[in-house]
């Protein structure tokens, strides 16, 4: 009887060791084929999905500060330094054993340290800023007028192309800075009647803005829509043009010549801007840029005296927003620049702009335009040309 009860224990034994290897021969073919197989399949929505590669996530961009910083020194194109020494003087015996004084110059060691007003010391741009690695070369006016610039002066087709032929000279310029060709549309017209709401100002219809949306299009170019208040103010008039600022490739420019806050209508003084309107601008731009997700607008405001822009100090620059002092004056070479020295180059913000008037620059006898390798030699070296 002991001797049936033991082998039938032994038989359970036996059989349990064997399910017991099974068991375990299951789980380790499970546990390896799970890890070959888990590197190439797995599960999304109840669904086996397979993996041909592994999928990088790219890395948030970022502006290259060191590239930017260097652009900019580039722009400032300030003079080098002049080298500062110090007089040594020593006492040495001369052949006869007499007492001499030798005076030497030797270079100061270090060097002082120069502080130059450019380049201007703002804030750094967001990711995709034009500015500085772009320059951006423009034809002004408005397409009800021959008499306001070259953008109204010739049909589409010869205006985009003698553009065409101002970006290819600037170009060949400066290699190293990309040229984009734009067109600065006066949007807003200062007028010399008060017109119906007394705000001596016509506001263009869309439909013309819309063809020059389209005319930039056909050449790669960006806009720039241009505002001449009047007795209005940019409060009032910047909202109107709302649904093109959120356009990506639009950007604004401001003329301070016809902001008639002093009662006089314009063209009889020359008008003015405060810091405080231009930062109401700006402010109102970086909005649009935060809201609808856009690369840095660019900013232009005119300039050709003193007082049509008070408390420079004041301009707040913000990441959203590139600001261009443009400097608007016209005349014979010298003039030109004496102005762009006077009133540009004296009171830092960010970028300058230069304008060129096919006729006004050429009105006194045997005056040419200022060529843009003469433009390059200015400190700062325009961001902007505008021609008109």
């Amino acid at each position: 009887m002991k001797k049936k009860i033991f082998l039938k224990i032994k038989s359970t034994l036996k059989s349990t060791y064997f399910w017991f290897f099974v068991i375990l021969l299951f789980i380790l073919i499970f546990v390896v084929a799970d890890f070959f197989i888990g590197n190439i399949f797995y599960k999304n929505n109840d669904k086996i999905v397979k993996i041909e590669e592994k999928v990088e996530v790219p890395a948030p961009l970022v502006l290259d500060t060191v590239a930017y910083d260097k652009k900019m020194q580039e722009l400032a194109n300030n003079p080098k330094d002049p080298i500062v020494y110090e007089t040594i003087k020593t006492i040495e015996k001369n052949s006869k054993g007499k007492n001499i004084t030798k005076i030497t110059k030797v270079p100061v060691s270090p060097q002082p340290i120069i502080n130059h007003l450019w380049p201007a010391k703002t804030t750094y741009p967001n990711i995709g800023a034009l500015l500085p690695s772009k320059r951006i070369v423009a034809f002004y006016g408005n397409l009800y007028s021959k008499n306001m610039g070259v953008l109204g002066q010739y049909s589409e087709d010869e205006m985009l192309a003698k553009l065409d032929v101002e970006v290819k000279k600037w170009s060949a310029a400066d290699p190293s800075t990309p040229v984009i060709p734009a067109l600065h549309y006066i949007a807003v017209v200062a007028q010399g009647n008060a017109g119906p709401d007394g705000k001596y100002r016509a506001r263009m219809p869309f439909t013309e803005i819309d063809k020059v949306i389209k005319m930039a299009e056909k050449a790669k170019a960006i806009v720039f829509l241009d505002v001449q208040v009047g007795f209005s103010d940019l409060q009032t008039e910047l909202p109107l043009l709302e649904k093109y600022l959120k356009m990506p490739q639009v950007h604004l420019g401001i003329d301070p010549e016809f902001s008639m806050k002093t009662g006089i209508r314009p063209g009889k003084v020359v008008g003015t801007v405060d810091a405080s309107d231009i930062n109401f601008a700006i402010n109102y731009l970086a909005k649009i840029v935060k809201d609808n997700k856009l690369t840095p607008k660019i900013f232009i405001v005119h300039r050709y005296t003193q007082k049509m822009v008070t408390n420079y100090k004041d301009i707040k620059i913000v990441p959203e927003v590139q600001f261009v002092m443009d400097m608007d004056g016209w005349g014979d070479k010298d003039k030109k620049i004496t102005t762009y020295k006077q009133f540009i180059y004296k009171e830092p913000v960010q970028f300058t702009g230069f304008k060129l008037f096919y006729k006004n620059d050429l009105l006194e006898k045997g005056t040419v335009l200022l060529t843009p390798n003469e433009l390059l030699k200015l400190n700062p070296r325009p961001s902007y040309i505008q021609y008109q």
